[in-house]
């Protein structure tokens, strides 16, 4: 049991490695995110994104809780919503209630600060997926997302999305349109390179704004970056 508890420990340790170790060479990672996001909207100011990937377990939801951590920590108010209505992790993540969240604005009436929970994180809260609904891609197509995003943005300077991924359901793509921009999340010798073009096919075909890809899970004991910082 000891041994169980302490690699859950260690597992939400890891998740937010910006958080609990931001001088490490993967909390700069992190910031680099950051930094190329706002270059990527130079002309408008990144207030919405979603974050998605090829297939699943690329490492997605990890990449979106990090960069949400590395936003916050530079004083922007933002709201971190799990936007994946099949799979949801972040009530996990962060170790908040999930019996309520984003499906019950969507299919309700109750305004969004009843429905987010603030973090340990200085200028982060979260809202969860909620009640797992029988038909997401259509709640998030709907005009109730678009009342849900104008409705955050009057408390949070920044609203990231984690969502399903694209080749296996289309809800990303139906999000999308109510989104800035979208960054996709691939992983290091596992991602399939036609199935990575296919997500951003997927994208582009909704006309989404493709802001960039995360290479995820690269082996840093390789990197120069690495052995330069003596980690």
């Amino acid at each position: 049991m000891a041994r169980k508890n302490k690699k859950a420990a260690n597992s939400v340790g890891r998740s937010l490695i910006a958080d609990i170790n931001p001088k490490s060479p993967i909390a700069e990672q992190f910031r680099t995110i950051r930094t190329n996001l706002q270059f990527t909207s130079v002309d408008k100011e990144l207030e919405t994104m979603l974050v998605t990937s090829a297939s699943p377990s690329e490492g997605k939801s990890i990449t979106t809780a990090n960069t949400a951590v590395v936003f916050a920590q530079q004083g922007k108010k933002v709201l971190l919503v799990d936007a994946d209505l099949r799979k949801p992790t972040i009530h996990y993540t962060f170790r908040v209630n999930n019996t309520k969240g984003l499906s019950n604005y969507l299919v309700g009436d109750q305004p969004v600060y009843k429905l987010v929970s603030q973090t340990e994180i200085e200028n982060l809260d979260t809202m969860t997926c909620g009640p797992i609904p029988p038909n997401p891609s259509e709640l998030l197509g709907s005009k109730k997302m678009q009342t849900f995003i104008d409705e955050a943005k009057e408390t949070y300077d920044m609203i990231i999305f984690d969502t399903p991924p694209v080749l296996a359901v289309t809800d990303s793509q139906v999000l999308s349109k109510f989104v800035d921009g979208c960054m996709l999340v691939v992983r290091s010798k596992q991602t399939d390179k036609e199935a990575a073009a296919k997500a951003k096919e997927h994208l582009e075909q909704t006309k989404a704004n493709l802001l960039g890809v995360v290479l995820n899970d690269q082996d840093i004991k390789s990197s120069n970056y690495y052995y330069y910082y003596g980690h």
